[in-house]
């Protein structure tokens, strides 16, 4: 696949290495202005580095946006007389809504968002997936390049924002609950580096047992709770705390803000 980034940021660059690891290229185009932020990347086979997004737009079939909202606009005029039927336009951008970029492109492109997180450059995204009424003819082709960098799911454009706070941020809350997790370790005698081994590995084991058994979450406490026990003692005691409902009120808090955002920006 020939693909382009355009805007290697953080996003972009996570997205970069995704593909990069998992051989999903035929070529890859990467643009920054300052390609100083590239350099781990310069000298892979079939990777070029620009700043020139219209060069990548000519070598590329897909095309992924991953570029600052506020610079979105002007990128879509600059490259638009570049377009061809052979392109399929890819946004990562928050809060950039389909039908704003169909009023800059047209909408006989074949136009479609992702919502990816940063474990792309691990090969561990969850990454949600919508489109247009003609980018449904390349959805498919999204979910290949995802689905060999993590798992996709494709959903209607009217979820993408809980998607942004469920998927994206999502790491940020999940980091803060291994980072919890590893706290408490220490305290209970492990040191710094082995307590965050427990805690990482204890966490992708649990996600690996519902991805793989299909379980719904309590079905796999019961298995690991017993009457009057030290599991059920902790989780009732977390309950106590609040711990489910500061879970569902924070990504609430998140979501609410991206909705405040959009207005303003409207």
């Amino acid at each position: 696949m020939k693909i382009a980034i355009i805007g290697t940021g953080n996003l972009g660059k996570s997205i970069a290495k995704g593909l990069i690891t998992n051989n999903a290229i035929t070529s890859l185009y990467l643009t920054k202005r300052n390609l100083e932020e590239l350099e781990d990347l310069d000298g892979y086979k079939n990777v070029f580095l620009t700043t020139d997004n219209q060069e990548a737009v000519k070598n590329s079939d897909i095309l992924i946006f991953a570029v600052q909202p506020a610079h979105f606009e002007k990128i879509l005029n600059d490259i638009k007389p570049l377009l061809t039927e052979n392109h399929t336009i890819v946004s990562t951008i928050t809060g950039f809504v389909i039908p704003k970029i169909e009023e800059e492109i047209g909408a006989d492109k074949f136009i479609i968002r992702a919502m990816p997180n940063t474990a792309i450059a691990v090969g561990k995204s969850m990454t949600c997936i919508c489109s247009n009424t003609q980018g449904k003819k390349r959805v498919q082709l999204a979910e290949a390049i995802f689905n060999r960098l993590g798992h996709s799911l494709v959903i209607p454009e009217a979820q993408m924002q809980a998607a942004t706070v469920i998927c994206a941020s999502g790491i940020a809350f999940w980091m803060r609950l291994i980072r919890a997790t590893t706290q408490a370790a220490i305290q209970l005698g492990f040191d710094a580096k082995e307590a965050q081994e427990l805690a990482m590995f204890t966490s992708e084991g649990a996600a690996n047992l519902l991805i793989t058994n299909g379980n719904h979450p309590e079905e796999e406490i019961d298995r690991v709770t017993t009457p009057k026990g030290c599991t059920i003692t902790g989780l009732n005691e977390m309950e106590h705390k609040g711990l489910s409902s500061s879970l569902i009120q924070g990504m609430v808090a998140s979501f609410n803000k991206i909705s405040n955002i959009k207005k303003e920006q409207i």
